[in-house]
This record gives structure tokens, sequence and C-alpha cells, in this order.
């Protein structure tokens, strides 16, 4: 990541996680609407996925996996263009897992919250 300076991050190095930032991602999306899962990618973009992080067969490997937990399911569906498509909707136990997650980010803005204003107001 290139900071504002211009200089590289060293933060960056470090493993980026983004496996349960997608799948909180996925639940929120699919909460709005179902979804098969090309569709899904293009709205990734939209809560800061970017395609360098993402691909496809991370998306449909997790989308099985939270599939799996009983988080989403899915049906196979006619298309207007091509072949079937897998469409992905959000489960009751998936809406209650959304729930949780907005708790989680919800304790960890007011963490950042107050680091940043510790740095901008101490430092």
């Amino acid at each position: 990541m290139i900071m504002k300076n211009g200089k590289e991050c060293f933060c960056h190095g470090k493993t980026n996680k983004t496996g349960k930032f997608l799948e909180a991602s996925l639940l929120l999306l699919l909460k709005k609407e179902c979804v098969h899962g090309y569709g899904l990618m293009e709205q990734l973009e939209k809560l800061g996925l970017t395609e360098e992080e993402m691909n496809v067969s991370t998306l449909y490997r997790t989308l099985r996996k939270m599939e799996n937990h009983g988080f989403v399911s899915s049906d196979w569906k006619e298309s207007e263009e091509g072949p079937k498509k897998r469409v992905y909707k959000i489960t009751d136990e998936g809406l209650a897992e959304l729930e949780d997650w907005i708790q989680v980010f919800e304790e960890r803005k007011k963490r950042i919250e107050k680091f940043i204003s510790v740095y901008e107001t101490e430092c």
C-alpha cells in the first residue's frame, strides 16, 4: 500500500487476512438480495475488496464453506443468457451470524477511532 507521503507502508507486508471480512461481506450482500457468484464478485468492490485480494475460486470456496455451516443456501436457476446459474441466499443462521459481525465491527470501529484520536491529540 502506498501512503499519502508516497512511501510504502511497512504494515502492508503483513499477511492481509480478508477471509473473515469476505464472509461478513457476503452475508451483507445476500441480505440485500439473492444473487449468483459473479454478481457477488462485482458487488464486493463496493465494500473495499479489490480484485487483487479476491479471485473467483476464493469466492466460491468461501460460499461452499458458508453453505456447509448453514449460513447460506443455493439453488440452480435458469439464465436468460447461457447456462444455469447457482443463486445464493442468506439463511436464518446467516442473518444471526451477520448480526454478530455487526457487533464485532462496531466494537472494532470504536477501538480504531480511539487509536486515531490518541494519535491526533497526543503525538
